[in-house]
């Protein structure tokens, strides 16, 4: 599959005007959520361990701000581009909308390789984005989080520099400029998790509404980083079986089906899934035709194409990553009768027990990780609910649905608040 002709932002788009033509959004607050607020685009020069200085790019696109501050990850990416940071911005608009979280969209990124840098490069790297960003973000106005390529270890590492950088009697009150911090720093249990767990979440849901025994299905994931690993050990405590797996390095099968826990300590050693003792190296075409009940697709965007829609033989697709599907991909599965849980609804678990985090860092409280994983079971079944019966009443798919719920409650506080002229 070739990404070059994907344009990611024009399909977040398209995704917008159809919802907005269902509902009969006000023009006016179509028009506004079509751009970002703002994008700031920064080159910074980072001392490498060689000696030599490097100028990197980064990003950092504020979408909407109407229900709250600007809030979403900061990736860390060969691929990252300008189109596919406002694209993921626009989407944190309608996650956090659809999950009624007091936030906006935002999202950042530095367009690099983190593996092919060392741990003093990275942090060099991160502390002279947070640098460069400036009052760009701050916790009361844009909250970063982790995103592909970024770690817990990293958002301390911008915290410490923010921090440092505001007075010292504010200090400790910038806590909250980012979430997915590890624990000590100030993150909340749970966290790590929390995308997984959020999938996990609406599969159960739809496995209930369609009377489906989860015990004894099966299921196949592309990418086994952060949310692929914690969906899968997660589903198999349901008793499904993981029977085929893939990443940036390759593709694996196992008809008895992986171990999730042991696949997860291998790609936490080795960086990936290849070279995986127990497990038979398969195509990306093998891999996409392997019979399953749910497919997994949480690696990056732009993964489902009209090739893979037709290959595919599931009855479920949860979306872990955000874009995985392509609008003509799309079709063919919606032809084909496969229901794909939306990115915007799937994998909002995430944005949600940041924000659950945040209200912790703001009120100097640390929750244990029961009352977190309940508030998070509670929100994404209210979540699923809500986008399931949108589609039964007004004859249409999910993820129109979910972004019909984010637009209605956007629009809401356009018209309650009005444009100032």
């Amino acid at each position: 599959m070739s990404n070059e002709k994907y344009e990611f932002f024009k399909v977040v788009q398209d995704h917008l005007t159809k919802a907005a033509r269902l509902i009969d959004l006000d023009a006016p607050v179509e028009l506004m959520l079509s751009q970002p607020k703002n994008e700031i685009i920064v080159h910074f020069p980072v001392r490498m361990d060689d000696g030599s200085v490097r100028l990197f790019k980064g990003y950092r696109i504020q979408h909407s701000n109407i229900l709250g501050p600007f809030k979403g990850g900061i990736r860390y990416h060969e691929g990252v581009t300008l189109d596919d940071v406002k694209a993921l911005a626009a989407m944190m608009t309608w996650k956090c909308a659809l999950m009624r979280l007091p936030y906006g969209g935002a999202k950042g990124g530095i367009k690099f390789n983190p593996r092919n840098q060392s741990a003093g490069e990275l942090q060099r790297i991160t502390r002279r984005f947070t640098h460069a960003l400036g009052s760009n973000i701050g916790p009361d106005y844009d909250i970063p989080a982790p995103d592909v390529g970024t770690t817990p270890q990293m958002m301390a590492w911008i915290m410490d520099m923010y921090m440092n950088t505001v007075g010292h009697v504010n200090k400790q009150a910038s806590r909250g400029v980012v979430t997915g911090k590890p624990i000590t720093s100030g993150g909340t249990l749970g966290r790590e998790k929390a995308t997984g767990q959020g999938v996990v979440h609406c599969i159960t849901e739809w496995a209930r509404e369609h009377r489906f025994n989860l015990e004894g299905s099966t299921y196949i994931v592309q990418g086994f980083g952060n949310v692929g690993s914690h969906a899968s050990t997660l589903l198999a405590r349901y008793g499904a079986s993981l029977v085929a797996v893939g990443d940036h390095s390759g593709y694996l099968k196992s008809p008895e089906g992986f171990n999730p826990h042991k696949l997860s300590e291998w790609v936490r050693t080795h960086g990936s899934v290849a070279g995986y003792p127990s497990g038979q190296v398969i195509t990306r075409e093998e891999f996409f035709a392997t019979r399953c009940d749910l497919f997994i697709p949480a690696a990056l965007e732009g993964q489902i194409g009209v090739a893979e829609a037709k290959a595919l033989e599931c009855r479920v697709i949860a979306e872990g990553a955000n874009g995985p599907t392509m609008p003509d991909g799309e079709k063919v599965l919606q032809e084909r009768g496969i229901t794909v849980i939306p990115d915007i609804l799937a994998n909002s678990g995430g944005v949600t027990v940041s924000y659950y985090e945040w209200v912790q860092n703001k009120r100097s409280e640390s929750w244990d990780l029961e009352e977190v994983d309940a508030r998070l079971e509670t929100a994404m079944k209210r979540a699923y609910k809500e986008v399931s019966d949108f589609a039964r009443s007004r004859d249409t798919d999910l993820r129109r649905a979910a972004y019909c719920v984010a637009l209605e409650r956007l629009q809401a506080a356009y018209r309650e608040r009005d444009i100032f002229p």
